[in-house]
């Protein structure tokens, strides 16, 4: 690749909107692709996202477009960052666009239900003569725009998607790091938004700090049973698209899924939490879709259960805590000769 590239970023929420304006600062053709046109339009027209970053104004060099051909043609990098649930069908409708070269690049938090798909392994299949990664980390989108400083993974098995990546997005005041384990930096950010939940559930009650540094740490712990169990490297729960992002995510109310758990801890039912929250939080969705998944590999994860039987089975908080409590008491962390975590709650 040489210095200045095209660049398309699909989807116009926050992070989609906040990625595309630091490649289009940093001087590549940028477009933003969004499905709504009278949106677009709008966007276009006005040089900002009212509704997912208002009062930001987007980079001039920025074109927003609802024309998917336009924005992706002999594009050289896209960074997909379009919800769970949309982002098969889109991924798909980028084939007949795309060069033979260009890299595709997920931000896109969530799992398929069908198959435990993760999202860059819908890339690898609707676009399989493509080199594909996974952008993740502990990245509030406000903050980004705001030009406040900020770390970011990209997570490929291709170095070459690596070194792109680290020269598009790289600036006086965001930093991106590499890693070749796809599947754990995927993993870290579809997982952390349940602990978001549990946490703002804890923080709603009244839990002090002793109990929230308890609940992130056996998130951890969990995420990196899990990840083990699903063929990742455990120890990518200890950097940015682990514990930072778990961190991040889990002790702010910027965290769409903690407002959502502290919503829920206030006494609001689950509809119309979602319901009213107007974007959308993946973690809801991400919970049903573990806890299946953990059952069937037998993988002990109390907090996704607990988490669970209280959304899902309506069983009392006070209960389920009680439980957590009282439940077996086990080693801290056991590294397994540096592979993993095997700790119990």
């Amino acid at each position: 690749m040489g210095n200045k590239q095209k660049v398309a970023v699909l989807g116009g929420g926050s992070f989609g909107t906040a990625i595309a304006n630091i490649v289009a600062t940093n001087g590549h053709k940028t477009f933003l692709w969004m499905r709504d046109q009278a949106n677009a339009e709008h966007c276009q027209n006005v040089r900002e996202n009212e509704r997912y970053l208002p009062g930001v104004r987007l980079t001039d060099g920025l074109e927003v477009t609802a024309d998917l051909e336009r924005a992706v043609a002999d594009t050289d990098l896209v960074f997909v960052s379009i919800p769970s649930h949309s982002f098969r069908a889109v991924s798909r409708k980028l084939r007949p666009y795309l060069k033979d070269d260009a890299i595709v690049v997920s931000t896109a938090k969530g799992i398929e239900p069908e198959g435990f798909t993760l999202m860059s392994d819908i890339l690898l299949q609707e676009l399989p003569n493509h080199d594909i990664g996974v952008l993740s980390g502990p990245n509030f989108a406000k903050e980004i725009v705001a030009m406040q400083h900020t770390g970011s993974v990209i997570a490929s098995e291709s170095p070459r998607v690596c070194q792109a990546v680290q020269q598009i997005l790289r600036s006086e005041t965001f930093r991106v790091y590499a890693n070749t384990d796809r599947g754990g930096v995927e993993l870290g950010g579809a997982l952390k938004n349940i602990y978001a939940i549990v946490c703002g559930m804890a923080a709603a009650m009244g839990a002090g700090k002793n109990a929230q540094a308890m609940l992130l740490t056996r998130s951890l712990a969990e995420m990196g049973r899990f990840a083990g169990e699903m063929g990742a490297n455990p120890m990518t729960f200890l950097g940015l698209a682990g514990v930072g992002d778990l961190i991040l995510t889990c002790t702010s109310d910027l965290s769409r899924n903690y407002r959502v758990g502290f919503q829920l801890g206030q006494g609001e039912p689950l509809d119309a939490v979602v319901s009213g929250l107007g974007q959308v939080a993946e973690g809801v969705n991400t919970l049903q879709q573990v806890k299946q998944k953990a059952d069937e590999l037998g993988v002990y994860m109390p907090l996704v259960s607990g988490l669970y039987s209280i959304l899902f089975e309506r069983r009392a908080v006070a209960d389920v805590v009680r439980e957590l409590m009282l439940g077996e008491q086990s080693n801290d962390v056991e590294y397994n000769g540096g592979a993993g975590f095997s700790s119990k709650l």
